[in-house]
């Protein structure tokens, strides 16, 4: 899992259901009152096309159901109010279906005025503050923050209470093949096992691997040594394919780098080629076009 202690989560996430909910943690009841809290028929409530969280466990669901038909539903859903009446989910899917499964006909409901993508960065931060993010769902909801609602790496980090580093590493397994980020969906491999294939370089070493892995029940660490040694025999095959550098190219590419603050391939053959710059992110990518264009 990402380095971060759930102390410091929680401290940093402590406003997210407050924001939400008004009150919320002061008892039961608080902000009944409210012109924006009643009773929805469950049929006006829609899922947000957008949640950060698709899949459910079905075995949990079960119990949550068999718990809110004895209990009832305690805690309000929160939603928006869209066109038609209806009224679209932002914190509370997973208590909505449950709901559904139990046969209630009306939901307690919060409504929050917001746009479409604030509902979207609440809907993610209510999700993150209760755990309830896969991996990889975790992963895709901080690229859509990043490339559909324009935030940076260190936006997203500050918003959730997380340093930069861990947005980056968990972006980076959604370089994974798709076969293998389907297992990590699916439970059958932890986040650890999931970073540890990306150091296998190819594709096909990766699947390989992560079948191994998941037909062994493979270790982390013994997961890591695989892997390692795959990349490092792939290296020897493509030193040994590849053209030698003259000192010249050599020089020029350590040059590079040393100026980019990124990894430079060059490929030299008496005098035609081609120059490869390797970046890991879009910041990445503007810090060594801000160097470039200068």
């Amino acid at each position: 899992m990402t380095a971060r202690t759930k102390g410091t989560q929680r401290r940093a996430l402590g406003k997210g259901l407050g924001a939400l909910i008004p009150g919320a943690g002061s008892g039961p009841g608080k902000g009944a009152g409210s012109r924006d809290y009643f009773l929805c028929p469950v049929d006006l409530i829609v899922p947000q096309p957008d949640q950060p969280r698709k899949h459910f466990d079905k075995d949990l669901l079960d119990q949550l159901a068999a718990n809110i038909r004895e209990e009832g539903l305690i805690q309000p859903l929160v939603v928006r109010k869209i066109q038609g009446g209806s009224y679209e989910l932002i914190a509370g899917e997973r208590r909505w279906r449950a709901a559904m499964m139990a046969g209630l006909k009306e939901l307690p409901v919060v409504i929050k005025d917001v746009n479409q993508d604030k509902a979207f960065e609440l809907a993610l931060v209510e999700n993150l503050q209760r755990e309830d993010l896969n991996p990889i769902e975790e992963a895709v909801a901080f690229r859509r923050l990043i490339d559909d609602h324009g935030h940076s790496q260190a936006e997203v980090a500050a918003r959730i209470g997380r340093d930069r580093s861990s947005i980056s590493n968990s972006l980076r397994l959604l370089k994974l093949p798709n076969e293998v980020k389907a297992m990590v969906l699916d439970g059958n491999l932890s986040e650890g096992h999931a970073r540890a294939l990306l150091q296998a370089g190819s594709v096909k070493a990766i699947i390989t691997l992560a079948r191994t892995v998941v037909a062994r029940g493979l270790s982390v660490r013994e997961t890591e040594r695989q892997a390692r040694a795959l990349a490092l025999g792939s290296d020897k095959t493509k030193k040994a394919s590849s053209p030698r550098l003259s000192p010249q190219v050599r020089n020029l590419r350590d040059q590079l780098q040393r100026e980019l603050g990124a990894r430079v391939k060059i490929v030299d053959v008496k005098g035609k080629g081609r120059l490869e710059i390797t970046y890991t992110s879009y910041e990445e990518l503007d810090g060594i076009l801000d160097k470039i264009l200068k």
